[in-house]
């Protein structure tokens, strides 16, 4: 029997030779390849100091007993720069430093460049340390945003003044502003309307400080009651109605903002604790529990503890014979104590239901000499008109005021139907 030689396929050889072929193309490169080139990376001195002065700064608040040569001690301000500084405060600004103020040092490496001290959200002092120091005052440029509001009495001033949009400061302005001559509790009447024209200071888009009452009107029971604010000096504002007189008097004619009356002025009331006849000579509030009581005018605390049916009371003496008292108190505010004086406004108190009391109320009473007066009738004289030297400003104040009203009546007319 013949033999046959099996011959391999024709893909196998090319296989076989291609693989020859790339074994000596490796060998080749490798005994011909030189070294790569090994790569150093080397930080320099120069970049190292670059990254070690970088700009930082710290930020203190200046605290009670604190005084500026221990600040800048604890914040590493050279000796001989601190001495340079308070050489240089020629208008003695560094003098007027006070706990609360916010000091901000800027910081290049290790060396103060500069020191900020914020007074408020207006001003500020600026140190600037370099080759020289400079010191010099800052004030943020300021944009007063004037706000029109009005609204209509449904329940309360209060409830009617939120629905209007009003900020509660102002609506607590407003009626102190007004509180002379109206009592927000006794003399409102549903459908009795407000109008108000307030301007709030803004830098840099945000609010700084709350509004400031320009313009306030208020109809009570169709009687009309203007307040216009005028500064009588630089630094005196007053309000004045349309005539010139004084919004100011010498009393308040309520000690709470918003409460309403539970009993008035009678001498031949019914007490609802004894049931017996007894006087009533004064005027009871009933309010929160709480709520701070203010003093009516400005005076001298004669008496103030706890007493018999009056529970804690506050007596108060001002000027011309006249005394005012608070019964019934929760508490005392902060710093009252006998002979202090005490300025109109003032909170001295907050209502309670100590002594004869059948609930959180106020019991005011107002003396002339001996005699208790019903404090909703009494009429008290107001404070310096408008001088003549300033009514011609007044009367152009007026005008302008009358201008903005009738403008903002004309593009709101329906909140005045």
């Amino acid at each position: 029997m013949v033999g046959f030689k099996k011959v391999p396929a024709k893909s196998v050889l090319i296989t076989f030779f291609l693989s020859i072929f790339l074994i000596m193309l490796l060998y080749a490169d490798f005994i011909t390849d030189d070294s790569l080139p090994e790569e150093r990376i080397q930080v320099s001195e120069k970049l190292n100091e670059q990254i070690s002065e970088v700009s930082s700064y710290r930020v203190h608040e200046v605290k009670d007993g604190e005084n500026l040569s221990i600040i800048f001690e604890d914040f590493l301000l050279p000796l001989n720069t601190a001495y340079k500084i308070f050489r240089l405060d020629k208008n003695n600004l560094l003098s007027k430093i006070k706990p609360g103020d916010e000091m901000k040092f800027t910081y290049f490496g290790n060396n103060i460049t500069s020191i900020e001290i914020t007074k408020n959200s207006i001003d500020s002092i600026l140190i600037e340390i370099a080759n020289d120091i400079s010191i010099k005052k800052i004030s943020k440029d300021v944009e007063l945003i004037k706000s029109f509001k009005s609204g209509v009495i449904k329940t309360s001033f209060y409830e009617a003044a939120l629905d209007a949009g009003i900020p509660d400061s102002i609506i607590m302005d407003f009626a102190y502003i007004l509180g002379w001559d109206i009592d927000f509790v006794f003399d409102i009447r549903e459908g009795d309307s407000f109008y108000v024209i307030y301007e709030t200071p803004y830098t840099n888009g945000e609010k700084i400080q709350n509004g400031d009452i320009v313009v306030a009107k208020f109809i009570n029971n169709g009687k009309i009651y203007s307040a216009n604010r005028f500064y009588t000096n630089k630094n005196k504002k007053e309000f004045f109605d349309n005539d010139g007189n004084n919004m100011q008097k010498a009393f308040l004619k309520a000690p709470l903002d918003f409460a309403y009356i539970s009993s008035h002025f009678n001498p031949n009331r019914m007490h609802p604790v004894l049931h017996t006849i007894r006087a009533h000579n004064g005027v009871d509030y009933a309010a929160k529990r709480g709520s701070p009581v203010r003093s009516t005018g400005d005076g001298t605390i004669q008496f103030v503890g706890r007493k018999n049916g009056c529970g804690n009371e506050i007596v108060i003496k001002h000027s011309n014979d006249i005394s005012t008292r608070y019964c019934h108190l929760e508490s005392f505010a902060s710093g009252i104590k006998k002979a202090k004086k005490i300025n109109q406004g003032e909170t001295i108190g907050y209502v309670g239901s100590t002594g004869l009391a059948t609930g959180p109320h106020l019991h005011y009473e107002f003396k002339i000499g001996d005699k208790n007066i019903d404090p909703i009738k009494v009429k008290l004289p107001s404070a310096e008109p408008v001088s003549k030297a300033l009514k011609p400003s007044f009367d152009t104040l007026i005008e302008n005021n009358k201008l903005l009203l009738s403008k903002f009546e004309q593009l709101y007319p329906s909140e005045y139907e």
